[in-house]
């Protein structure tokens, strides 16, 4: 096969060991192998240097081959980061060196795909919000456990309210852990929105208080309240990111930025207005595509980036976020057409905001229940995933505004053929009948 990439390496990435194998110029193999320190790491990148070695391919080994990634991004070798499925040895000769050897020979051939990676600036934020996110998900476990004491006590507020991290459930938590007891001085920290009867409520309160759940509850509530400070944290962190980047866009100005801190937070939302932010460096505001607010547009765009000419087209982006089929022709006939079994970080953020579109009365509200009534809940649910892919990729690639109507004229087209369609199929019946 001929040689495309002549200066090429082949790295095996592990915790302990690095085999890395290049070309010795002739028809054989040098392979050489290095510890996993950092030291080590600098002196790997050094020889390669030193041998005029141009790309390295490796594997998504766990998060092993980071450092080195990142260490050879800096002397200017561009690595390709592989998937390890696409890259299997011989059978039969799986040894280290040989799949460094195989990684190498693969390279050399241009027969490898490297994996998107996003730019060093959108790494760290995707950093911190892939932190925040895991912070969440840990705090949920905590109000489960908040529930699970309330239960062991019979306090039934947690099936009376629809959310005990409201402002009266969390008050009267408070209230029983300092001491109190009785229902009727619970019940004053209830708010007017509070649906619920004032009876029903005060029968909720009526528990049967033992120390040991008392002490759960209170492990949970100081956990709760723990996650949500780093939270906090992961935010001021998020908006530190953020505003490097503007800066970067503005030339340095970010005096008239309005960023505050929001009085009224919705469940689980920043506690800094984001939306300014995240409008200038993608260049579009992305919250008015319907099903976007501020969460999912700094979610999507923490793993995504801004530039989308690192993708051929739309089919491309769509297929890497998992909202497209594989589809498989041979012979001129499709074999198979199903979902990849693989997990997409903002692949998920387009399968959630397409979700929320269900109940929504826009365009894309339409669409969402049309393939959903069409297909099926979770094949519709792909579509209108797919669909927003398609426009979040037009969007971020041609920096135009959302305009849904473009939506709607579509919708009103496919209804205008669907209708000819059905007349014609009626005007075959009469002349049959």
């Amino acid at each position: 096969m001929p040689v495309i990439n002549p200066y090429a390496a082949g790295i095996d990435v592990g915790d302990i060991d690095m085999e890395v194998a290049i070309s010795d110029g002739v028809t054989g193999f040098e392979v050489r192998t290095y510890r996993s320190f950092t030291d080590d790491l600098k002196n790997l990148v050094s020889w390669l240097k030193s041998k005029s070695i141009s790309t390295v391919a490796m594997e998504s080994t766990g998060i092993y081959w980071l450092n080195l990634y990142l260490m050879l991004e800096e002397e200017g070798i561009e690595p390709y980061l592989v998937n390890a499925r696409h890259v299997k040895n011989v059978t039969g000769r799986k040894k280290d060196d040989t799949d460094a050897i195989w990684l190498q020979k693969l390279h050399c051939c241009g027969l490898l795909q490297k994996s998107f990676q996003p730019d060093g600036e959108i790494r760290t934020l995707r950093t911190y919000v892939r932190q925040r996110k895991n912070l969440i998900s840990i705090s949920s476990d905590s109000v489960r456990r908040m529930q699970k004491a309330l239960e062991l006590m019979n306090i039934k507020i947690h099936t009376v309210i629809s959310d005990i991290l409201g402002k009266t459930g969390m008050n009267m938590i408070e209230a029983i852990l300092s001491g109190v007891r009785d229902p009727d001085e619970l019940i004053k920290h209830k708010i007017s929105r509070i649906k619920a009867s004032d009876e029903e409520i005060r029968k909720s309160l009526v528990g049967i208080w033992k120390e040991e759940y008392l002490f759960m509850l209170k492990q949970a509530y100081d956990e709760y309240n723990f996650y949500q400070a780093q939270v906090a944290d992961c935010d001021c962190k998020i908006q530190q990111s953020l505003l490097k980047q503007v800066a970067k866009v503005i030339d340095g100005d970010i005096s008239d930025l309005d960023c505050k801190k929001k009085r009224k937070l919705q469940k689980n939302e920043s506690i800094f207005v984001i939306r300014p932010l995240l409008k200038i460096i993608a260049g579009i505001d992305l919250c008015d595509v319907e099903g976007f607010n501020e969460t999912t547009s700094l979610y999507m765009l923490s793993e995504i980036g801004t530039d989308m000419s690192k993708w051929h087209n739309k089919n491309c982006f769509a297929a890497w976020l998992n909202v497209a089929p594989n589809t498989k022709i041979t012979g001129g006939k499709i074999i198979s057409s199903k979902m990849q079994k693989k997990k997409n970080h903002a692949g998920q953020v387009f399968r959630i905001v397409a979700h929320s579109c269900k109940s929504s009365k826009s365009p894309m509200g339409d669409y969402a229940r049309k393939m959903r009534s069409r297909l099926g809940k979770k094949s519709g649910n792909v579509a209108t995933a797919h669909k927003l892919a398609n426009i979040i990729y037009s969007l971020l690639k041609n920096k135009c505004p959302y305009d849904p109507l473009i939506i709607r004229s579509s919708e009103q087209k496919s209804k205008e053929k669907r209708i000819a369609y059905l007349e014609k199929q009626l005007k075959k019946l009469k002349e049959a009948s």
